[in-house]
């Protein structure tokens, strides 16, 4: 059995509506997950999962949330070497820019990146969005 860690930060919900069905996903497909935010999260808890879910939603100018997100995720991204990693997040604007920019600091430290272009939902995710997490999540529970 898969242990799958959803790491996620989310200011409006929409991010945190993804990841809970990401979880979903990976329940029925037998999946141990564990969801937390940035905070409960640090490189000695990557050896804790086989797969790591990371998602945080764009903010400004199209970046990772900046106060607790983005500097979790510096700290330890040059642990991520050969890790089984997959993101996710919601944006409101932008043609997603941020999550190109996202999955090529994880490619570019070595990760195993589930999709390398992300999952995006724009806005509130809606019945496709949430079935496309869903299934992430039964894609991750046997990855």
């Amino acid at each position: 059995m898969n242990k799958l860690a959803i790491v996620y930060w989310s200011g409006t919900g929409n991010t945190e509506v993804m990841a809970n069905c990401i979880a979903e996903g990976a329940k029925e497909a037998g999946a141990e997950v564990t969801l937390m935010g940035p905070a409960d999260f640090s490189t000695a808890r990557l050896s804790e999962f086989n797969v790591v879910a990371f998602g945080c939603p764009a903010m400004g100018a199209e970046v990772l949330e900046e106060m607790e997100f983005d500097p979790m995720f510096s700290g330890i991204e040059s642990f991520l070497n050969g890790k089984r990693i997959a993101l996710f997040g919601s944006y409101g604007w932008g043609d997603g820019q941020w999550m190109r920019d996202w999955c090529k600091r994880c490619d570019e430290h070595g990760a195993n990146l589930y999709d390398e272009n992300g999952l995006i939902a724009n806005e509130t995710p809606d019945a496709s969005a949430q079935e496309k997490c869903q299934e992430l999540g039964r894609k991750l529970a046997a990855w």
